[in-house]
């Protein structure tokens, strides 16, 4: 394996509390907002600063992270902010972009305030959506799109914490 390390840049910082969501765009990083005002979604990677410790980049596997899940999972089949490289993506609906300003209002990020953000890139159907996509039977009662989450229960699907 090549042992290459690599250097990352934020590219700005999320904004969240009180259920109003903002990424703030750092100033040399704002030309980039150039014409995202016209997509409806973008993907927004993230780095998990909070678990960023050696202990949890050693993580390789979860004991049961998911109530109907199995006892063991690996890093690699779950979302876990947990993992090697705490990286995470998330789908954000763009309400607006401020370019000058560099704010994106969202409608929500699952991102805490303060979280540093990578890189932007906006949601294109063609690339992202997928007909037919295979979950386990584990996983197979958890809402098909985007727009059926907020009337689920997340809270009760997983075990971290008890």
């Amino acid at each position: 394996m090549d042992a290459r390390r690599f250097s990352v840049t934020p590219v700005g910082t999320v904004h969240a509390g009180r259920g109003v969501f903002s990424i703030e765009i750092a100033e040399p990083f704002r030309p980039a907002l150039t014409e995202l005002s016209g997509f409806g979604h973008m993907l927004v990677l993230w780095w998990c600063d909070g678990v960023d410790t050696v202990e949890c980049r050693s993580e390789t596997t979860c004991e049961k992270p998911y109530t109907r899940g199995p006892d063991t999972i690996g890093i690699f089949a779950t979302r876990s902010p947990v993992r090697p490289n705490p990286i995470a993506l998330s789908v954000a609906p763009v309400l607006g972009v401020d370019a000058a300003a560099g704010i994106i209002r969202v409608a929500y990020i699952d991102a805490d305030d303060g979280t540093p953000v990578l890189d932007i890139k906006p949601y294109l159907p063609c690339n992202e959506r997928v007909r037919d996509a295979k979950v386990p039977a584990w996983a197979s009662h958890w809402p098909q799109w985007y727009e059926e989450n907020e009337g689920f229960d997340w809270a009760a699907e997983f075990t971290f914490g008890d």
